[in-house]
């Protein structure tokens, strides 16, 4: 390899000559910004620092401890305010490192934090988001029940003894005597004995076996309901009573699914929308819908009160938001905490107390976070660029010299 001076050199003098120089000269931020990128991800975690005023990275931290982030802020006592997601290790090393400073909450992060308490909401009312079918008339007449059967048309096992019945019975029709069917068919004489004596094969169905409960009985009311909601996947029916405390696993939620409930007729009508459509209609601005997104929504919050009131909630949110208004903020969350049809929404309320006054500060300032998501997406950059030799010291002197 040759640098720019037509001297030959290798990739590791580059390197080594890179990491020897001295960081550039930066003054001492009065708006910082702090926010986490990752090392390895999933494992290791630094934290990035940038000044938002003139939107260039400050420093890069090896860790994001409370302790590591508080002694870098106490040794800048001139900052004056601290941009930063919610994450308890940022506002523990805030706290501690620059009292003097102002904690603002990015907003972005918590409309984030706000959707997702939404969508669980809808999820968990997820029954109001089929429309009601209209009332059919009862048939005429007197209909004969249909026979019931123990085995479904269709169970394997069902399915195998009723071709056994049919076919030993045939032969022995033909004239065929009980011994010559055994030895034709491979089976035992005492088998084709008890074939034999059953005028169907429904009699056939006998024995501890058909009858034995299992764990899965209390739940299949549930699964019953869950499949004329429109929910037809056998792995999310298995989250949904495992968190009710089914103690099984997912085999037999498949096995039953696929041998009685898709056999069942399907309500007729549309299918409902998902609680992640319904969710993004909520949080999208009423303006910014299209004509049948806003119909749909129309119709999901005529037919369920407690989604009307989470949309209530997250436009006021919204209107706090986007017009800087963070001293509506505690009677906000004072009413989204009374609501206790909405647990989600509560608990996001509740979560809000515990970091309020950075909240109020982040829906009334206008400064936010987004320029260090910008720096973190570029650290991604640099790693894949400098892949199996991003160490933290050589990242740093990129990021830093860039």
């Amino acid at each position: 390899m040759t640098d720019a001076f037509g001297a030959p050199v290798s990739r590791n003098t580059l390197l080594r000559l890179i990491a020897s120089l001295p960081d550039p000269p930066t003054a001492t931020p009065r708006v910082v910004g702090v926010d986490e990128y990752a090392q390895r991800k999933g494992r290791i975690y630094g934290t990035v620092l940038v000044d938002v005023e003139t939107r260039r990275p400050v420093d890069l931290l090896p860790d994001r401890e409370a302790d590591t982030l508080a002694a870098w802020l106490a040794e800048r006592p001139d900052i004056e305010i601290v941009c930063r997601d919610r994450a308890p290790f940022f506002a523990e090393g805030a706290t501690r490192g620059a009292p003097q400073a102002l904690q603002v909450a990015d907003r972005w992060h918590l409309w984030h934090n706000l959707g997702e308490a939404a969508e669980k909401c809808v999820y968990r009312h997820r029954g109001c988001l089929r429309p009601t079918p209209a009332p059919r008339d009862e048939p005429q007449g007197n209909s004969e029940p249909a026979a019931s059967s123990p085995w479904p048309t269709g169970h394997r096992f069902a399915e195998r003894t009723r071709a056994k019945h049919a076919t030993i019975h045939a032969l022995l029709t033909a004239g065929h005597s009980k011994r010559s069917v055994a030895r034709q068919l491979g089976m035992g004489l005492n088998t084709i004995l008890r074939f034999s004596r059953a005028a169907t094969s429904e009699e056939l169905f006998t024995g501890q076996w058909q009858s034995r409960s299992t764990k899965l009985d209390a739940y299949k009311p549930y699964l019953d309901q869950r499949w004329q909601e429109g929910c037809t996947n056998a792995w999310k029916l298995w989250e949904e009573i495992k968190e009710q405390g089914y103690p099984h696993g997912y085999g037999n939620v498949r096995n039953y699914v696929s041998r009685a409930l898709r056999r069942k007729p399907q309500p007729i009508g549309p299918r409902p929308p998902s609680a992640r459509a319904v969710t993004r209609w909520i949080l999208t601005h009423p303006d910014a819908l299209t004509e049948n997104d806003r119909l749909h929504l129309k119709a999901v919050l005529a037919n369920c009160p407690e989604l009307t009131a989470l949309a209530e909630h997250v436009r006021s949110f919204a209107h706090m938001l986007t017009h800087l208004q963070g001293d509506q903020l505690p009677a906000w969350v004072e009413a989204a905490t009374a609501t206790t049809e909405l647990p989600s929404l509560r608990r996001f309320a509740q979560h809000l107390e515990r970091d309020l006054d950075a909240v109020v500060a982040g829906l009334s300032q206008p400064w936010s976070s987004g320029v260090v998501e910008g720096h973190v997406n570029r650290i991604k950059m640099l790693k894949r660029q400098m892949f199996d030799r991003a160490g933290f010291e050589l990242l740093r002197k990129r990021v830093l010299l860039a």
